[in-house]
């Protein structure tokens, strides 16, 4: 396959949504373990250190870069596939296949997807913003708080962004119904990464299928109970 079907051929666009999407898989895998450290009940201590370390590493900056064009490409790739599939069954079934044919987060991962970007738009703008540039913090913090622990040396403090950030209950809300979307995205999208890449042996897809369903719930749930658990002070 030349480079240029990557992005042009059917088959080149279904490898590249594989391969960002196990990218991306890797990432929620670092986001949701570096987001659990809230509830090492020390006063955000844990989590501000790991947001910090993240924030500060050189190497993890320059991942970070890839990880944006990773989303992004994984976003376009998709949309164009959601647009080519619609354009080639432009007449639907006569009898409607409901489940029967595929789940209906299968047919809806355009829609799933779009949720996801929405929500990401607004964290990016709560969050990675004010942590990576120091602006648009939230009315309370006039400057970047900050924290000093044992090493002395002040670090960004996240947390407390977080607790005035989740005790609107908008907010709180808005990032269940992301979490839910994630999860059902994650459904289809998980097996469905592999499936691109090549896996296709019965065994390691049922394999596959069950992690991913485990996966599926296990992440979402923990991105879903950090804006929950923050709201009813449960940290």
């Amino acid at each position: 396959m030349k480079w240029s079907e990557l992005f042009t051929s059917s088959v080149g666009k279904k490898f590249v949504m594989g391969l960002t999407g196990v990218s991306l898989i890797a990432f929620l895998v670092v986001h949701a373990g570096i987001n659990a450290c809230i509830w090492a009940n020390d006063n955000g201590e844990m989590f501000n250190k790991a947001a910090n370390f993240m924030g500060a590493t050189v190497v993890i900056r320059i991942l970070e870069v890839g990880l944006f064009l990773g989303i992004f490409l994984h976003l376009i790739q998709g949309l164009m596939l959601e647009f080519q599939n619609r354009s080639k069954r432009s007449v639907g079934y006569q009898v409607p296949m409901g489940n029967k044919g595929s789940k209906w987060y299968s047919r809806s991962m355009g829609l799933l997807g779009t949720i996801i970007l929405l929500f990401l738009i607004i964290h990016w703008r709560q969050f990675w913003i004010p942590s990576r540039f120091e602006v648009g913090l939230p009315s309370e913090f006039p400057d970047m708080p900050e924290q000093a622990y044992a090493s002395g040396t002040p670090i960004h403090d996240m947390f407390s962004i977080m607790k005035v950030t989740f005790a609107q209950p908008w907010v709180v809300i808005v990032y269940v119904i992301a979490c839910i979307s994630l999860c059902y995205h994650l459904l289809h999208g998980f097996q469905s990464a592999f499936r691109s890449l090549g896996v296709y042996n019965s065994r390691y897809l049922q394999l596959i299928n069950g992690v991913g369903v485990g996966f599926s719930i296990i992440v979402s749930l923990a991105f879903a109970m950090m804006p929950v658990s923050m709201y009813f002070n449960w940290v």
